[in-house]
């Protein structure tokens, strides 16, 4: 992503080439748009498109829930890069801002995707939730006490927010559907830390052990390049992959 530095009390025009389809409908195709807007202080490429879309072109299409980097649901290509809109500072662009919906997940229409969709089902795949062994709830049991720095590296794990940008930058999800992704390794990684889930190296090694899991990485990173919660997704990958490496000799 090309960076600019604006001058303070300088005013910039920008041109936002947004690449706009509606699948739905039979007549759309896949097409370009450039709108202008002048820049404000602090403007950020959410501002931007609630701007567009109330003063020009109310049909845009594009997602948001929190504007705090939090709720996952802005991430779109910015100039190339996956990211998320309500983070992203204009000031940091250049004037010229190609805009483009995440690849990998199913295209709703100009900017917005599907990727609870995408999500879901990798979540269910990898049983992405603390095993019980024994199906009764037991609302009077007192869970063991965890060392500190264990809960911090499960509590680091657990700040994904599930906005795809690992997946859309991810090479291997380009070329196989069936790729769990950077996302669903985190979240295998999450769980053979926890000492809550009975689980086994065995367990996960049938899950993520292959090359549609932690062997199918080609260790480009461009998912730890562009996570947007700066999660150690490199050393997870690492980690899985050693330790289903041991797992899958043994």
């Amino acid at each position: 992503m090309n960076q600019t530095t604006t001058e303070p009390g300088s005013t910039r025009t920008l041109r936002f080439h947004v690449l706009r389809h509606d699948p739905r409908d039979a007549a759309s195709v896949p097409r370009t748009e450039t709108f202008e807007l002048e820049e404000a202080a602090g403007m950020t490429l959410f501002i931007a498109l609630g701007e567009i879309r109330e003063r020009l072109d109310p049909s845009l299409a594009f997602d948001f829930v929190c504007r705090a980097g939090i709720c996952g649901s802005c991430g779109m290509v910015i100039n190339g890069r996956p990211g998320l809109a309500c983070r992203t500072l204009t000031r940091d662009l250049p004037t010229d801002i190609t805009l483009a919906p995440l690849p990998a997940f199913e295209l709703i229409a100009d900017l917005s995707v599907d990727t609870g969709k995408w999500m879901r089902g990798m979540s269910e795949r990898l049983e992405t939730w603390i095993h019980e062994v024994s199906p009764d709830v037991d609302l009077g049991r007192i869970e063991a006490p965890m060392d500190p720095d264990l809960a911090d590296r499960i509590y680091e794990l657990d700040r994904c927010i599930e906005c795809g940008c690992c997946v859309a930058a991810c090479g291997t999800a380009r070329m196989r559907k069936d790729f769990v992704g950077a996302v669903g390794l985190n979240k295998i990684a999450r769980f053979a830390l926890d000492p809550r889930d009975p689980r086994k190296d065995e367990d996960y090694y049938e899950l993520v052990g292959n090359d549609e899991g932690v062997f199918g990485c080609m260790t480009l990173l461009g998912c730890h390049d562009v996570c947007p919660k700066n999660l150690p997704l490199q050393t997870q990958i690492a980690f899985l992959r050693r330790r289903m490496a041991r797992t899958g000799v043994g």
